[in-house]
């Protein structure tokens, strides 16, 4: 295995051609080498960013690319487990977009090809990279906000005009939970290391069998959680950590730079303000560097598959708790 990974991409999505490929291609440790697609025009704008990139027409054409040692899976959501199988089972490191299961019970069998191959196999989940949840994390480990007492959390977009958005498909796993509430859920366990006991009440709307608003509420061992996550309101987001001492509040803590400056305004019980700025740091670079060190030395990655089946499985919990 090449100490310097070659990316592959599978599918021309926007976000890829928007974030992932730029963060792949300027990443220390690795290049973007190739992308399968089968439109020549949706891989035009790629080409134009890294000339001489390779282009295959089929994806298993790309697997089977002896050249190419880490796939990027940033397909709909419902093909994330076939194709991260596939790329382990040719050879290949795999970073999945995420959700990168349907349900935790799916993310078993990645896990085991995982074991087998030796291969890293991962979820896209930027944000435990950037160093304002790092920083948010060793705060809160240190006792920064005394006993944590609430949580809650807010992630918002509105795409009700786009239609044929995948995310508004339930047949290509759409839906704001398995999108954004993610985030909500997952950057909370981060932190704070606990897994939820109960989910205690859900308000869900659905249309088209698509989540778009949802309202729940959690109880974990020591402290109470709250959120929402929609795709039809106004664009927000927005993570509390209320304790006995303290609140620490994160004002962009999903997509810094593009929603705003990184931030964790610190208030203590005492009067004291705190405030930590990231203004520069990109989580998709950020996440692209650790999983080629992990790679090719075989360090230990922050965020496992054993963390995203927690995230999913708290996603599982949600809409199980829902629908009775």
């Amino acid at each position: 295995m090449s100490k310097h990974i070659r990316w592959g991409i599978l599918g021309a999505s926007n976000f890829a051609l928007n974030h992932m490929a730029p963060a792949i291609h300027s990443a220390r440790g690795g290049a973007f080498s190739a992308l399968a697609t089968s439109d020549a025009e949706n891989a035009k704008p790629f080409v134009e960013k890294v000339p001489g990139l390779t282009v295959f027409e089929d994806y298993d054409a790309l697997l089977a690319d002896d050249q190419i040692d880490a796939i990027y899976v940033p397909l709909p959501n419902h093909l994330h487990v076939e194709w991260t199988l596939k790329a382990l089972r040719a050879g290949k490191h795999v970073l999945c977009e995420k959700p990168i299961a349907m349900r935790a019970d799916q993310i078993d069998q990645i896990i085991a090809l995982r074991n087998e191959t030796g291969l890293l196999a991962a979820e896209a989940y930027m944000i435990v990279h950037h160093p304002q949840w790092q920083k948010a994390k060793a705060l809160y480990e240190a006792g920064a906000i005394g006993e944590l007492v609430r949580v809650s959390g807010a992630f918002s977009y509105d795409n009700s005009a786009d239609g044929g958005n995948i995310r508004n498909r339930p047949e290509t796993g759409g839906g704001a939970i398995p999108d954004i509430g993610v985030y909500t859920y997952g950057s909370t366990r981060f932190v704070t290391g606990q897994e939820p006991q109960e989910i205690l009440s859900t308000a869900i709307r659905y249309e088209n069998d698509v989540d778009v608003w949802s309202h729940i509420t959690a109880q974990f061992p020591s402290f109470h959680y709250t959120s929402v996550n929609s795709m039809r309101m106004s664009p927000w987001q927005d993570m509390t950590f209320h304790g006995s001492e303290g609140v620490m509040r994160l004002t962009a803590p999903f997509n810094p730079m593009v929603y705003g400056e990184a931030r964790i305004d610190l208030h203590r019980a005492s009067g004291e303000i705190a405030v930590y700025r990231f203004p520069s740091d990109n989580h998709y670079v950020l996440q692209v560097e650790a999983f080629n060190r992990s790679a090719t030395s075989g360090a230990a990655y922050a965020c496992p598959l054993e963390f995203s089946q927690g995230t999913q499985a708290m996603i599982d919990m949600v809409f199980d708790k829902d629908r009775g």
